[in-house]
């Protein structure tokens, strides 16, 4: 399993954290997803067939790309 945690600037409310949480819910691997408004931070769990390149393409679709991400 691999897990990562990282900003996203574009998060604005608890209706931004839903999307993304849905979003990433629709990924087949994806076991959690955290995210929190007021530190504009989402933290990840996934597992094989996903991908980090997956998660990062899915948040960028929907307007919600990464500005970084660390190992957690």
């Amino acid at each position: 399993m691999e897990r990562r945690t990282f900003q996203v600037p574009n998060i604005g409310c608890d209706g931004c954290v839903r999307s993304i949480t849905n979003e990433l819910n629709g990924i087949p691997g994806v076991i959690k997803v955290d995210g929190t408004v007021s530190d504009k931070v989402v933290t990840v769990e996934w597992k094989e067939p996903a991908t980090w390149q997956q998660i990062v393409d899915a948040l960028t679709e929907i307007d919600y790309a990464p500005a970084e991400a660390t190992e957690a």
